[in-house]
């Protein structure tokens, strides 16, 4: 073989041809398909289960939030209903007297 281009198509050919074969035995199309492990049937129930409890904590979890909205829309109109009523007219609290003390002031000596 002196052509240098058809060395190089038979080098080209030669590459692709080991590639498709990798790819034909890494996909293994003889091999038998696995059976399901009881681990993992464990696991897919358990996620099953996981998904129910999750459905009816989010349903509690929207209940709760719906009367928290509906107590705190009845709390807020409370407060403006408050807020805009004329204030009652009852005396104010008598202010604490204050008294003045004079105490003379507190020296200490000491001598060694």
């Amino acid at each position: 073989m002196t052509d240098h281009v058809a060395r190089l198509y038979a080098a080209a050919l030669a590459l692709v041809a080991f590639f498709l074969t990798w790819a034909a035995i890494a996909a293994r199309p003889w091999a038998p398909e696995a059976t399901e492990s009881p681990q993992l049937a464990a696991l897919e129930r358990r996620e099953q289960r996981l998904r129910r409890e999750s459905a009816l904590v989010q349903r509690k979890v929207e209940r709760r939030f719906a009367v928290y909205h509906t107590r705190l829309a009845e709390r807020e109109r409370e407060i403006a209903a408050a807020q805009t009523a004329p204030a009652p007219s009852a005396p104010a609290p008598a202010a604490p007297s204050v008294g003045v003390v004079s105490v003379p002031p507190v020296t200490s000596t000491r001598s060694s």
